[in-house]
């Protein structure tokens, strides 16, 4: 049996870091952070959730990004600080960014988020390496990014063309084991049209491999609510929702024997 504990948008967050904030994306995060975020997100449920990852051992923690509110270095360095702990035990953890971790193109954010990737993977892989496949026990994670830069306006994700085609060059060769796909957005979209700032764009084929079965799980974030759309054996799309903000985290179980997937929301407070 392995154990999957994933978890997702923490969103550590704090002002402006220096004076260029005002002139680029940053504004509309720290704003944001300000005067809402930071009274729904609670960094205390990111800490108990450390400290029942430590307790309980599971094989692979898996984070699918936010770990911030506007990428800068001084958010991520809140988040290293509670997820010391869990990187320096033996537990492996894949990490992808999310939107608000890759969040503006300034060269010490984007050195920031790169090296929050290095540092939690324990040098696995890094930032640039991606997509990748990492292979844990008898399961292959495909970790992508889908978090780029965007405008004022716009909170989408992007599947390039690169990592779709990577993609679906690994779903072509045999299946020895089962394959997750772990990345920060949903992709399964039930309103694509009302969620159009927020949606992926270039999943199209890889939604199919997931609905045929091709790659078993879908791991996500960017959703704070957390939600599963499984079939019978436990197969489809999970999203862990905000672990700040519901004080909740995404608990799965392979059967290496039956070939089955097993998923609970684990509510901090009730465990």
């Amino acid at each position: 049996m392995t154990k999957i504990i994933h978890f997702s948008d923490s969103h550590a967050g704090g002002g402006a870091e220096d004076w260029l904030a005002y002139l680029d994306k940053r504004w509309v995060g720290v704003f944001n952070y300000k005067f809402r975020r930071q009274f729904q997100h609670d960094q205390n449920n990111l800490i108990l959730a450390v400290e029942y990852i430590l307790d309980t051992k599971p094989d692979i923690v898996v984070c699918t990004g936010d770990l911030t509110s506007t990428g800068q270095p001084g958010e991520f360095a809140m988040a290293k600080k509670i997820l010391k702990p869990l990187r320096d035990s033996n537990i492996p953890v894949i990490y992808t960014p999310g939107n608000h971790d890759y969040y503006v193109k300034r060269t010490k954010c984007v050195r920031a988020m790169k090296e929050m990737v290095w540092y939690l993977t324990k040098g696995e892989y890094d930032f640039d390496d991606l997509p990748s496949v990492q292979r844990h026990g008898e399961i292959d994670f495909i970790v992508v990014n889908e978090s780029w830069p965007t405008n004022l306006l716009m909170s989408s994700g992007h599947l390039k063309r690169k990592s779709s085609q990577f993609i679906e060059k690994i779903c072509k060769q045999p299946k020895h084991y089962p394959r997750i796909m772990v990345g920060h957005y949903p992709l399964i979209e039930d309103a694509p049209i009302m969620r159009f700032r927020h949606r992926l764009f270039g999943q199209k084929h890889i939604v199919r491999l997931l609905k045929e079965g091709v790659i078993d799980l879908s791991l996500c974030g960017h959703i704070h609510r957390p939600y599963s759309k499984l079939n019978i054996d436990g197969k489809g799309e999970i999203c862990a929702g905000s672990i700040t903000r519901n004080g909740v985290i995404n608990e799965i179980n392979y059967d290496e024997k039956t070939g089955l997937f097993k998923q609970q929301h684990l509510y901090l407070n009730n465990i």
